[in-house]
């Protein structure tokens, strides 16, 4: 008898420790019936920068629709790898139960995106590589792509040859450095376009005025920009303008957002002969994180394409991608 009891208390002991138990990586509310919510923590390189401004608030608009996933306040890194990396253990510490991260450099990260892969989390790369293959997915534009397809209406625009100068982006950060080159090999087709001066705009308008009212003051003679984002093309063009040169000058960028004062709106205004829209990817990173999360498989690699916006297309793409009337 003694016996009998003993085990029905041991059977009653390790069936109240059970329901207490939260499910793994999945946090858990209190309360019979609750669903389980997943946490996911997400490090941008920079909010300064309209593109990224954009990623956030689709990233947040596409993860609305799994209730059962939870996206912490986006921890904005202000363009410093050092203070990525921090967030990034920040969120390993939280033990969030997947990150996204959109490197604001690929080697200083690398270490941080291992400790997520060490510590089981699943790990989202967004737009930017980092420097190991221990991560769940990457998610980004092909740039040397989109570099050559810029390239390539610049010739276009320039039959004749012409000098180009062009705005670059962070010169240590990836897109910088494929949009450069595939432009380059792009223009090779024409030997009469030369590349006259080049400068690091740092991905943002406010620096790519003054270089340009720098190059425009050595009275040289200019007639295309080439941004590496569509704000450092605009913000050549707002110099150009004000010198009264800019209808001598043809400005091309890269980025193509369906904002009051993006891209898109350029193309239609006149302002830039051509713009490329880059992806955010924010629809597929929360595909892939929803995904991820329910224990489906996900695609490693997943490279997006690109789509060039013409005064033609500008108004039907602008409809495509503008998200401002959705919650």
């Amino acid at each position: 008898m003694k016996k009998t009891i003993t085990l029905m208390l041991c059977a009653l002991l390790a069936a109240a420790c059970a329901s207490k138990t939260p499910a793994p990586s999945a946090s858990t509310d209190s309360g019979a019936g609750a669903k389980k919510k997943f946490v996911v923590g997400y490090s941008q390189s920079n909010n300064a920068e309209p593109y990224r401004a954009q990623l956030n608030l689709q990233l947040q608009h596409f993860l609305k629709q799994y209730p059962d996933i939870e996206l912490l306040p986006i921890a904005d890194a202000k363009q410093s790898s050092a203070t990525q990396v921090s967030q990034v253990q920040n969120f390993i510490t939280q033990k969030v139960d997947a990150l996204i991260v959109s490197p604001t450099e690929p080697a200083p990260l690398t270490a941080a995106v291992q400790q997520a892969c060490d510590a089981k989390i699943p790990v989202i790369v967004l737009d930017r590589t980092v420097n190991t293959d221990c991560y769940t997915a990457f998610i980004g534009g092909d740039n040397v792509l989109i570099g050559r397809k810029a390239g390539e209406e610049a010739v276009r625009l320039l039959p004749n040859g012409g000098n180009i100068v062009e705005l670059r982006g962070i010169m240590s950060n990836q897109p910088q450095i494929d949009r450069d080159k595939g432009f380059r090999e792009a223009i090779a087709a024409n030997p009469k376009i030369k590349i006259i001066a080049d400068r690091e705009g740092k991905w943002v308008k406010e620096q790519a005025t003054p270089i340009m009212q720098q190059w425009l003051s050595q009275n040289q003679q200019i007639d295309l920009v080439y941004g590496h984002n569509d704000p450092m093309a605009l913000g050549a063009y707002l110099a150009a303008q004000a010198a009264g040169k800019a209808d001598k000058i043809k400005f091309v960028g890269i980025d193509g957002l369906a904002i009051p004062d993006g891209g898109i709106r350029a193309v239609q205004l006149g302002q830039l002969s051509a713009t490329f829209i880059y992806p955010t990817g924010a629809k597929e990173a929360a595909e892939t994180v929803n995904k991820i999360l329910h224990g489906q498989q996900a695609e490693k690699k997943q490279v997006l394409g690109t789509t060039q916006v013409t005064k033609e297309n500008a108004a039907e793409l602008y409809k495509q991608y503008d998200l401002s009337g959705q919650n």
